[in-house]
């Protein structure tokens, strides 16, 4: 398949987007309300104190995150907004506080998907901003990495909406 070929299916498909989306789409790489439910996630949790990792427990001064659903309930509540902190576990990050659902339960202990975007991202220290598919929904979300006072990324924040 030619270049041209290629740019022409590349302006059918984006010119197919908008038209199917609207002009007025806003995706997370330029969305205000992920970024401020964000800015309020990461404010909220330095609040606390400097973010540390003991094991499998990720802890910000002296509060433990994990099992620990205020801050993300809060997030819920103020924005709408789905919200995690994920702890670095070996090569994978894990589910240790959520207001997101799997069968009905917080999906607590489940993976970031170590295929997708997000993952590659954030375990080179680098945010991720897109849309991504989380336990079968579609969700337009940002994911930052949380680093320890060393540089060293430790966890991710993460701020979704789901697509509707």
């Amino acid at each position: 398949m030619s270049i041209g070929l290629l740019k022409k299916y590349a302006i059918v498909l984006i010119s197919a987007l908008v038209f199917v989306l609207g002009n007025n789409a806003v995706f997370a790489a330029d969305n205000p309300k992920i970024k401020e439910a964000m800015h309020a996630m990461k404010d909220s949790s330095a609040k606390l104190g400097k973010p540390k990792l003991e094991g499998d427990t990720l802890s910000f001064g002296s509060t433990k995150i994990n099992d620990n659903f205020a801050l993300v309930d809060e997030l819920k509540a103020k924005y709408g907004c789905t919200a995690t902190f994920f702890v670095k576990k070996g090569n994978a990050f894990i589910r240790v506080s959520t207001n997101v659902m799997k069968d009905g339960k917080r999906a607590v202990g489940t993976p970031l998907d170590s295929a997708g975007p997000a993952y590659a991202a954030n375990q080179k220290g680098n945010p991720y901003y897109g849309m991504v598919d989380i336990l079968g929904k579609i969700y337009d979300t940002g994911y930052e990495p949380i680093k320890n006072t060393a540089g060293d990324v430790i966890g991710i924040y993460y701020i979704g909406f789901l697509m509707e």
